[in-house]
């Protein structure tokens, strides 16, 4: 009698066991429905959505049930802030955009405006500047922008630099020369 209360004992236990791993095995939740409106708005040409967009990076345990990617290598093998102007946010948002849209499998409707995202987000860090030192940074924006909008990454070459740096040396010999 001992050994029938012990098997059925082991057979209750290998079970609820089952059961269990029954339970573990659903599938994962879906998305919200709205996913792709959501990732659109984060992901325009406007000054309102990049708010949005680094808003929502900062909260990023909010938007989990999205399944968003928010990795980024920033301005993959180009510099992240060239000759001291902060293109960073630009590419980390830039990032997100391609990694999410090709998630999704929409990338390829999507890539013109991410890109021309990117270009907005970086002339609106080059408004912040006058004279040559912005004409330097307008110029390394359109860099940008062509390499990803031609290679999908940016990639700025030592001469790039250089030729943003002339544009703005050019200005200090000028006013040097003036003196």
């Amino acid at each position: 009698m001992a050994r029938r209360g012990s098997f059925a004992a082991l057979l209750t236990a290998v079970v609820l066991s089952l059961v269990g791993l029954v339970g573990l095995a659903q599938p994962a939740a879906a998305a919200p429905a709205d996913k792709p409106a959501v990732l659109a708005s984060f992901t325009q040409t406007s000054l309102s959505s990049y708010n949005t967009f680094f808003a929502a990076r900062a909260d990023q345990a909010a938007w989990a049930a999205y399944g968003f990617d928010w990795s980024t290598d920033k301005c993959s093998d180009s510099p992240d802030n060239p000759l001291g102007f902060p293109f960073a946010n630009g590419c980390i948002r830039h990032d997100f955009g391609y990694r999410n849209y090709k998630a999704i499998g929409a990338f390829g409707a999507n890539k013109p405006r991410l890109d021309n995202m990117l270009l907005a987000d970086l002339e609106r860090v080059c408004a912040r500047y006058s004279g040559l030192k912005k004409a330097a940074c307008d110029s390394l924006a359109h860099t940008y922008y062509q390499a990803v909008h031609v290679f999908g990454t940016a990639i700025v070459t030592r001469a790039d630099l250089d030729r943003a740096a002339a544009i703005m040396q050019s200005g200090a010999a000028g006013a040097a020369g003036a003196a």
